[in-house]
C-alpha cells in the first residue's frame, strides 16, 4: 500500500470524492431503486462542511481512489453514533483500486481519528447487501450491533457494526 496516501480531503478533491462515491455504490448495484441516495452520495461538499472527509490518493498521480466520511454523534451526518463513539459513513473505493487495501487503510484512518479524539468505539451502518464490506469490517474487528439496525426507507435495511478502537 506504499502507493497510496491517506489524508484529509481538500476542497479540490470534492468533485473526485463525489464521483468515486457514486461510482462505487452504483457499480455494486447499491443504488438500484434509491436514486435519491445518489444525490446524497454526490454531495461531498456538504460532508466536507459538516463532517470530516478522508481520502486515499495515488501517491504518484494524486488521483482520489477512495474516501470515507467521519462523523461525530449529534451532527448532521450522524445516524447511529452515541456519546463516546465515532461513526463513519460512505466508505467507497473506485473499482480500479479495489483489492489494493484502500478500504482497509481508510477504516484504519477512522480508528486513528477516534484515538486522537479519545473515543473508544467506532460504529457504522451498512446495507444488508454489502457483503464484501461486511467481510472487511469483521476482519478489522467489528461485530454486529443488531439493536441499532434500522431502515431509512421501506425495503432499505441497514445493519449496524461496532468496534473498540485498537491501540
Amino acid at each position: 500500500m506504499a502507493d497510496v496516501i491517506i489524508r484529509p480531503a481538500t476542497e479540490a478533491d470534492l468533485p473526485a470524492v463525489s464521483s468515486v462515491t457514486v461510482e462505487a455504490y452504483r457499480v455494486d448495484g447499491y443504488l438500484d431503486g434509491t436514486e435519491d441516495y445518489a444525490a446524497v452520495l454526490a454531495d461531498a461538499a456538504s460532508r466536507f462542511r459538516e463532517a470530516e472527509v478522508i481520502v486515499a490518493a495515488d501517491s504518484g498521480s494524486g488521483e482520489v481512489l477512495g474516501s470515507v466520511t467521519v462523523v461525530r454523534p449529534g451532527t448532521p451526518f450522524a445516524e447511529i453514533s452515541q456519546q463516546g463513539e465515532l461513526e463513519f459513513r460512505m466508505l467507497s473505493v473506485t473499482s480500479r483500486a479495489r483489492g489494493r487495501g484502500v478500504g482497509e487503510a481508510l477504516v484504519r484512518a477512522v480508528f486513528d481519528r477516534a484515538r486522537a479524539a479519545g473515543v473508544g468505539r467506532v460504529v457504522l451502518s451498512s446495507s444488508e447487501k454489502m457483503l464484501a464490506a461486511h467481510r472487511l469490517y469483521e476482519r478489522l474487528g467489528f461485530t454486529r450491533l443488531p439493536e441499532r439496525d434500522w431502515a431509512p426507507l421501506p425495503g432499505i435495511n441497514l445493519i449496524a457494526y461496532a468496534s473498540s478502537v485498537p491501540r
